[in-house]
């Protein structure tokens, strides 16, 4: 069972390139943020704990775009100006499904 408790500095887990990459997404623990993938799926949530496996998301939205007619990039725009449209209380999502990670906030809407 992956550990669900928030990384607040400490020991990040290492990728296995031997960067750190996971020091750098800590800094976002408790921020809205983004995760996208290469596919049509998208999750939007307040990032509460990066582990070696993946994020952990709070009050999360899944939004896959084939179910509709928004594309990600439409549909992260919209939340980042209407707020989230939660879907889930919580959400693990896998290290390995996530090619992109921002704040929200973040986010330029043109």
């Amino acid at each position: 069972m992956p550990d669900e408790s928030p990384n607040h500095g400490g020991d990040a887990p290492s990728d296995p390139s031997g960067a750190r990459s996971s020091d750098s997404v800590a800094a976002l623990i408790g921020d809205t943020v983004v995760l996208d993938t290469a596919g049509p799926t998208v999750f939007l949530g307040r990032l509460r704990a990066v582990t070696a496996d993946g994020f952990w998301l709070d009050d999360a939205d899944i939004h896959d775009r084939t179910d509709g007619h928004a594309t990600k990039e439409l549909y992260v725009c919209e939340a980042r100006e209407h707020g989230i449209r939660s879907n889930r209380k919580s959400l693990f999502v896998c290290r390995e499904a996530v090619i992109a990670v921002s704040r929200l906030s973040d986010v330029i809407i043109d």
